[in-house]
């Protein structure tokens, strides 16, 4: 149960949509200029600095507007979201591809890492416990405002030389419920990443281990993005254990 109202839910829906689609503070003028909430300016504006002591929201002192934060971001992924469906031609696409290769480890990770990064639009990687590191996409995230600042890119660009933090990152949510796992900025353990997200799948086969997923802004496109995860670490899977 949460401990926000129906309106206080509604605004907050609003809030993470506009921040996911812009990447930029969201303030009330704009909330109530193009989501049709039916309160005033002024209401909306008093939700919004109850949100924000309720920790559902922080401000940018350089901007008026206001920002999801991991709290909030987790519950609209848990509870406000509607995931979209994988259009027929999509599963089919993505399925034969990965059928090609479906007695080979190591292209079918190259090609699973190569789909997911194409239709999710961010940065794909893939590990097994033997040591390898499977990625794709890298040039996505210099689309996405977030990773304008060298700093954020730079670390995250140089994890991909560390498989052991990423074994790290996938082993410790093995053991935890459900097969898609979701982890957003201080989960992934290291403070330059702290406005990344992660969302991936484990696999087993009788030999090997392993999980794939992507890696972007926190404020991933869930919505579009799990399905797409999930749809394909679910392929991996299945075709991992006849390894």
């Amino acid at each position: 149960m949460t401990d926000l109202s129906e309106r206080e839910i509604q605004i907050l829906k609003a809030i993470i949509d506009e921040y996911i689609d812009t990447a930029q503070p969201v303030g009330s003028e704009k909330l109530d200029k193009k989501y049709n909430l039916g309160v005033s300016p002024a209401t909306i504006r008093n939700e919004m600095v109850k949100l924000t002591k309720m920790g559902y929201l922080k401000q940018n002192h350089t901007s008026a507007g206001r920002t999801p934060t991991h709290i909030a971001l987790k519950f609209y992924v848990q509870s406000l979201m509607k995931p979209e469906d994988l259009s027929i031609a999509q599963e089919v696409t993505v399925k034969q591809k990965l059928w090609d290769h479906k007695d080979k480890m190591d292209k079918l990770l190259r090609e699973a890492t190569r789909a997911l990064a194409e239709n999710t639009k961010t940065m794909s990687l893939a590990a097994t416990n033997h040591g390898d590191i499977y990625t794709a996409g890298m040039s996505n995230i210099l689309e996405m405002p977030e990773f304008y600042d060298i700093d954020i890119t730079r670390s995250l660009l140089s994890t991909l030389d560390e498989y052991d933090y990423w074994w790290k990152v996938f082993e410790k949510n093995r053991q935890s419920t459900g097969g898609l796992h979701i982890l957003l900025g201080e989960d992934l353990g290291q403070k330059l990443l702290n406005d990344c997200g992660c969302i991936f799948v484990n696999f087993t086969s009788p030999h090997h281990q392993g999980a794939i997923g992507i890696v972007g802004p926190i404020r991933l496109n869930f919505p579009h993005i799990i399905p797409v995860v999930s749809y394909i670490g679910n392929l991996v899977d299945e075709v991992s254990r006849n390894w």
